[in-house]
């Protein structure tokens, strides 16, 4: 595995040239805008990056974006990678451990996910400051000591400072920005009412169906994370209503400047 991450940062480090991106980004579902943003210098297709996994869905571009984002050098994805497309985990967090190669230093995430908790709304953010992991555990298997220790400590799986950072930008630019607990399960079925009640009573403040593998990924190699949920529907039991993707896609994209905002402020801050 090692050998194919290595042979992979190489053959991008070869047509990206000297560009040494300082952060990482993964784009959830409808949340590929923030692309916008960026002075693009180099795109690289998935497909056509040396064992790099391509995204199946018809919404996620399938794209490395290199360039300048708020003063930054960065790396973004636009369009990740979920395990109910059959991707093993490895494959999943392949993404991130090639970014690492590159020289990122932090890794920002960004998901569409349902809210559990009811004092939250559809349209609302909320960044994410704990997890409770359903799926299973990317670092299952042999252990490259070169990445990382065989037991990954995850006191702290998001950068406590950065949140404070987010939410304070938050605040000062009137945007509703909770924190609480992302629960990732497996999908792609939507969750029924009992599952949303066990959810809610387990601890959970939202559920989606990625960030975490990358996360525990990132944390296994010792970088630090931010990740945001965009709150696209309310599984709530007593009023569950229908969902289907196209009010998910709907509503993460009238939030997306919000997060968008948050995301540039937070980069622009960090130190080189």
């Amino acid at each position: 595995m090692l050998e194919n991450i290595q042979r992979t940062a190489a053959y991008i480090k070869n047509r990206i040239g000297d560009f040494e991106p300082e952060a990482g980004i993964i784009l959830g579902t409808g949340l590929g805008g923030l692309v916008k943003e960026i002075e693009v210098e180099k795109q690289l297709l998935y497909a056509n990056i040396p064992d790099f996994p391509i995204s199946t869905l018809e919404f996620h571009s399938g794209k490395l974006i290199f360039g300048i984002l708020a003063g930054k050098k960065v790396v973004a994805m636009q369009g990740r990678l979920h395990y109910y497309e059959g991707y093993s985990m490895e494959q999943i967090i392949f993404p991130v451990r090639v970014m690492r190669q590159l020289g990122i230093k932090t890794l920002f995430v960004s998901n569409a996910s349902g809210a559990l908790n009811p004092s939250f709304a559809k349209g609302d953010l909320m960044i994410i400051e704990d997890h409770i992991n359903l799926q299973p555990n990317p670092l299952v298997g042999s252990n490259e000591d070169e990445l990382g220790p065989r037991f990954p400590d995850m006191s702290e799986p998001y950068k406590l400072g950065l949140i404070e950072k987010a939410l304070d930008i938050a605040a000062a630019n009137n945007i509703t920005c909770h924190r609480g607990v992302y629960v990732a399960v497996t999908g792609p079925s939507l969750e029924t009412r009992a599952e949303y009640k066990y959810l809610r009573i387990i601890g959970g403040d939202a559920v989606g169906m990625s960030t975490v593998p990358e996360v525990i990924a990132a944390n296994h190699m010792g970088l630090p994370v931010f990740a945001m949920s965009v709150l696209t529907d309310e599984g709530f039991p007593e009023t569950l209503k229908p969902v289907d993707i196209e009010d998910i896609l709907a509503v993460a994209q009238a939030a997306e400047p919000k997060l968008t905002l948050i995301l540039k402020e937070l980069i622009a801050g960090l130190n080189g």
